[in-house]
């Protein structure tokens, strides 16, 4: 009998595994193809077959963490009886659960001027995830008066910058002591952008 085709899908995340892994392990420019196909166990047709080159392996790579992080937002954002702020303050979190990655860095091999392309396409996407629900949340909190604020979308953007600014700390590995006053204050800017008390947030990095 003949064998049972394998599904393409399968194939292509064991190949974006193994990159994965080694990308982390020996950085993007010492990986070599050969290495991955090594590793997969598969011969070099087979990986031409999915993919053209690494950086088509990059992208694949994004697309699938991104996936990952809208599936997540989107269940939480759909939750039932969940107050608003604390979805608010579980987007912050599903980000930063995202970016600590297998002991380190999600994409970290990407942090180097050579690649800023590739890592401002991870961020401007996740941003504009984020920003989405955001808004929704933070208008629906207008109106029902749990956020007292003007306008949803300034209080969202200035939310969304000072997150940037923390998680550009944690990959350029800021000391805990300043992470930590730094999420502290993080968490008040965000309060006062949407008129809660002190406290009322937990945000952790």
């Amino acid at each position: 009998m003949p064998r049972p085709k394998q599904d393409p899908q399968i194939r292509i995340n064991e190949i974006l595994d193994a990159a994965d892994a080694l990308f982390h392990k020996r950085g993007y420019h010492k990986t070599m193809i050969g290495d991955i196909v090594k590793k997969v166990g598969v011969a070099h047709g087979t990986f031409y077959y999915y993919f053209k080159s690494k950086e088509e392996i990059v992208e694949a790579m994004i697309d699938r963490h991104l996936s990952k992080f809208k599936s997540k937002i989107e269940t939480m954002v759909a939750a039932q009886d969940t107050p608003l702020e604390h979805k608010l303050e579980s987007l912050a979190n599903i980000m930063f659960d995202t970016i600590r990655y297998k002991n380190g860095l999600l994409l970290e091999f990407l942090y180097n001027d050579q690649y800023l392309y590739l890592k401002d396409k991870v961020f401007r996407q996740g941003k504009r995830l984020l920003a989405t629900h955001m808004f929704n949340l933070v208008e629906e909190g207008k109106r029902n008066g749990t956020f007292k604020v003007q306008s949803p979308k300034a209080a969202v953007n200035l939310i969304l910058a000072i997150l940037q600014c923390h998680i550009e700390s944690i990959y350029n590995r800021e000391s805990p002591k300043e992470l930590a006053q730094q999420i502290a204050l993080a968490k008040r800017l965000a309060e006062n952008a949407l008129g809660l008390r002190e406290g009322i947030l937990h945000i952790g990095a």
